[in-house]
């Protein structure tokens, strides 16, 4: 799907055709049209990649029903890490943010598991990692979003010894513990 079909055309925005003066919203838009054109002019893969990147990262902050401005700023600094600039990465995660809100529930296995299918496990566990940081954004993760974090690290078929490692990573955060299985 292009990112132009998924922003969709706005009501009462005049069409190229109609001479209109540059209004504030034209200008909004053409930047808009600007960084879609830079986006879509990425290698499919890295397309891919970094759409899946976005919407993990989108699950895991929305994992307790609110994305947070720190969890928001998190992630575009997770996809300016991986190679978008900030523009692009403001608009990448609010589209994320925007799927997960109103189709996550039904979209995130399979985004999850499409993402699994075209990555590595060094890039799954960095996905990982990623959205840990995202959660930890605003200085707790919740037992909502470890249980969330579980979900995810099984989606992507990351062993529970590797999940287990970068969980402690973050363990000073963690306000609720999920083990797995019996204390032994």
């Amino acid at each position: 799907m292009s990112f132009m079909r998924f922003l969709g055309s706005r009501p009462g925005q005049p069409s190229q055709g109609d001479a209109a003066p540059p209004t504030p919203l034209s200008d909004e838009t053409e930047a808009v049209r600007r960084i879609v054109a830079r986006l879509e002019a990425l290698p499919p893969d890295v397309a891919r990649l970094l759409a899946g990147t976005a919407y993990l990262l989108a699950r895991a902050a929305y994992a307790d029903l609110e994305i947070s401005d720190a969890e928001t700023a998190a992630m575009e600094e997770e996809l300016t890490a991986s190679g978008l600039d900030p523009s692009q990465a403001v608009l990448v995660v609010e589209m994320a943010k925007l799927q997960e809100k109103t189709s996550g529930g039904t979209s995130d296995y399979l985004v999850t598991r499409e993402f699994r299918e075209h990555s590595t496990i060094e890039q799954r566990m960095t996905v990982m990692r990623a959205c840990y940081r995202v959660c930890a954004a605003d200085d707790a993760i919740s037992g909502t979003e470890t249980a969330t974090m579980d979900e995810i690290a099984s989606e992507l078929e990351i062993s529970r010894e590797d999940a287990a490692t970068v969980r402690a990573e973050f363990a000073g955060r963690l306000s609720a513990r999920f083990g797995f299985g019996a204390p032994s």
